[in-house]
């Protein structure tokens, strides 16, 4: 763990400029600028160069600057020998600069080696690169030996703040791409759940009123085939015709429940029944707005529930409840006064078990079967 500390590179992130706002990265950039036009202009003046002399400064500016852009590029690819490479060429740069007689702009160069090894290399290769850079500086700098202790220690501190900064800066950025990642995810789940239960409503709004239309439109087929009554084959077009009206009225139901347009839980469960003699509907505890999943749920566990009961136990008593729990909403429908056992033998109520499915993948439940005076089906979902 120690070794991997130690050869571990910054990250790309913070050796990069990514992150860093546009009017920082100009401030920076106009700074590094004008430092390097004063200590340029100073050098030249105080300097005794002519001819070829200046040439050869000039020269000297020109591949140390390509040379520290160089070193910014090969960090950032996290190439050791090259960058390393490179940091003995603007050293050798340097020194080259003393020998001339140009001092400053060697010490310059040897201060900023050691702080550019100590922000952007391994510390394995950062902390002896800027020893060799700091100790030759001190070495030839001229200034008293505190002043010069110093400035060493507070280059070495500077780099190393330096880069602590921008591994927090990279630990940022990286944190935000995270974040993003999830939210893009989160959203494409969100996506997919909605399209799930697009389908689910879908499949059992139409599922419900095809299978009945088939029955019946089969039922006539074979009623023409075998020569029956106008009067037995209309009947069955008839409930046919109705069943597709019903299944339509659904499907746009469930629609506009998806589009968040349903009308409250009470007037749908009074409208359900309006047309349905001897039903009933008691509402109790706090009414409130259920999320829309949960009311769907309620909505077509009551249909399929009344609907059941119509075919299979007509003419019999509907009492439908729903009750406003604190954590959770109850549906029951049962039917009375109708012959016992009825229900039970006619299939036990078609797309039951749909709707327990429903309400299972909402935390919920669903229970369907008889009772003493007939048929009851109760659903449970958290609200």
């Amino acid at each position: 763990m120690t070794a991997n500390v130690w050869m571990l590179w910054p990250s790309r992130e913070a050796l990069s400029r990514m992150g860093v706002h546009r009017a920082r990265r100009a401030l920076a950039g106009a700074g590094r600028t004008f430092a390097v036009g004063i200590l340029l202009a100073t050098t030249f003046i105080d300097s005794d160069l002519h001819g070829w002399g200046v040439a050869g400064a000039v020269l000297g500016v020109l591949v140390g600057g390509l040379g520290f852009w160089g070193f910014w590029r090969v960090t950032l690819e996290h190439r050791l020998l090259p960058s390393l490479g490179l940091f003995v060429l603007l050293f050798a740069i340097a020194a080259v600069a003393e020998g001339a007689g140009l001092r400053v702009p060697a010490l310059v160069v040897w201060c900023a080696c050691a702080v550019s090894a100590m922000e952007r290399l391994p510390l394995a290769a950062a902390l002896p690169a800027s020893a060799v850079a700091l100790g030759t500086y001190a070495a030839v700098n001229n200034d008293a030996w505190l002043t010069t202790l110093a400035t060493t220690a507070g280059l070495a501190l500077a780099g190393y703040v330096l880069r602590l900064d921008a591994e927090a800066r990279g630990s940022a950025q990286r944190l935000l791409a995270q974040e993003r990642a999830a939210r893009a995810a989160e959203a494409e789940s969100a996506a997919l759940a909605e399209r799930a239960r697009i389908a689910r409503e879908i499949h059992d709004v139409l599922a419900h009123s095809l299978s009945a239309q088939l029955v019946h439109l089969e039922a006539a087929r074979l009623m023409i085939e075998r020569g029956a009554e106008r009067d037995q084959i209309l009947e069955r077009v008839v409930a046919a015709r109705g069943m597709a009206r019903e299944g339509l009225a659904e499907t746009r139901q469930a629609l506009s429940a998806l589009r968040g347009e349903m009308s409250p839980l009470e007037e749908f469960l009074s409208e359900l029944v309006a047309d349905t003699a001897g039903a009933d509907v008691t509402v109790t505890g706090e009414r409130r707005l259920l999320p829309a999943e949960a009311s769907q749920a309620v909505r077509r566990v009551a249909q399929e529930a009344l609907t059941n009961v119509r075919k299979h136990a007509p003419g019999a008593k509907i009492l439908i409840r729903l009750d406003y729990g604190e954590h959770e909403v109850m549906l029951n429908v049962r039917d009375s006064e109708a012959p016992p056992g009825e229900f039970t033998h006619s299939g036990a109520g078609y797309g039951l078990l749909g709707m327990r499915e429903r309400a299972e993948l909402l935390g919920g439940s669903l229970e369907a079967g008889p009772y003493e005076e007939g048929f009851m089906v109760t659903l449970k979902v958290p609200a």
